[in-house]
């Protein structure tokens, strides 16, 4: 069966043949994934861009581990990653800062944050790592930023409210992200490569407009709104002590987690560790992120909090939410 290769595909594959660096090999062979045709006859070429995929990965992890230093890795802690991204001066580091008790440098001038400085963001009983990131620019990305960007759980998409540039900051942060096939922006259609063929993950992403206590800042929001009708955002200012706590709300709900709480026999539930779920995640996921050998020795469960009523036997497929308090039995 003729393999039909599309000009994006091409143009991928020319782009791989003249890629100088490890970053440039895989994005286009991400690319190559992401645009190939989907059928009979491109199965082995598919698999063989997958292995290659496979061996630049594991040479860029080996790499990595036999450098002494790599300013852009920044190792993941507690229950997801929000990487904050965004054009210089839009308060980035100030968010950072409100959010979390790191001490980033905050100047009014450009590119006072070179490379990324991760912070512990509390949410009710957990801690939730934000990522202030170095600032977009004419050419696009620093380099190794691309990396920190695509291994975040969500992110956190800055603009400065009060600037005369708030739109084309919202319009060119999106439209790089999109073109970088990051995220999937409002109006593009689900693809394939979503669903596993290519191996590729758009990340989610919330948009937040900083700065509402600047002059013009609500008047350039009724714009946006005007403008921009299928973007999502929050307006938020770092000096208002509820607007943040607001948005410490929309960022562990786009994180897509639920804290679950376990309870053994005849004792208390233990409220102050939960665990860390995605949404959707089921009572044998639980048992899993307590020893994977657990799900073996399962008999039943009971929920308190989502169940019809207080301490129900569940099956084992039975999907859990926030804040439920589950009793294992073996």
């Amino acid at each position: 069966m003729p393999a039909n290769l599309t000009p994006q595909y091409h143009a991928a594959e020319e782009a791989y043949r003249k890629a100088s660096t490890l970053e440039e090999k895989i994005e286009a062979l991400q690319e190559m994934l992401a645009v190939i045709p989907i059928h009979k006859g491109t199965e082995k070429l598919q698999a063989d861009i997958k292995r290659r995929l496979a061996k630049l990965r594991d040479e860029g992890e080996k790499k990595a581990q036999s450098s002494r230093f790599n300013p852009f890795f920044v190792e993941k802690q507690g229950a997801g990653q929000a990487v904050l991204v965004g054009y210089p001066n839009v308060g980035k580091s100030t968010l950072l800062a409100a959010l979390t008790k790191a001490k980033p440098k905050i100047a009014d001038f450009p590119f006072t944050t070179s490379v990324p400085l991760a912070g512990m963001m509390p949410y009710k009983d957990i801690l939730i790592q934000l990522v202030d990131t170095p600032p977009l620019n004419a050419e696009g990305a620093p380099p190794g930023l691309l990396n920190v960007l695509r291994g975040g759980d969500l992110l956190l998409v800055v603009v400065d409210a009060g600037s005369d540039m708030c739109l084309e900051q919202i319009e060119g942060t999106l439209s790089f992200l999109s073109e970088k096939r990051i995220i999937r922006t409002a109006g593009e259609k689900a693809s394939e490569d979503e669903t596993g063929l290519s191996g590729r993950r758009y990340i989610p992403y919330l948009v937040i407009i900083n700065k509402m206590d600047l002059p013009g800042s609500k008047d350039n929001v009724d714009i946006l709104k005007e403008l921009l009708p299928e973007v999502p955002f929050i307006c938020i200012s770092a000096a208002e002590k509820e607007e943040l706590n607001s948005l410490k709300k929309q960022i562990f709900q786009s994180l897509n987690i639920i804290r679950v709480y376990t309870k053994a026999p005849g004792k208390q539930p233990d409220m102050d560790t939960p665990f860390v779920l995605k949404k959707g995640d089921t009572v044998l996921d639980l048992a899993y992120n307590i020893h994977r050998d657990f799900p073996k020795l399962l008999k039943n469960a009971r929920v308190w909090g989502s169940a019809k009523f207080e301490g129900q036997s569940v099956p084992r497929d039975y999907t859990l939410e926030d804040g439920d308090i589950v009793e294992l039995n073996v």
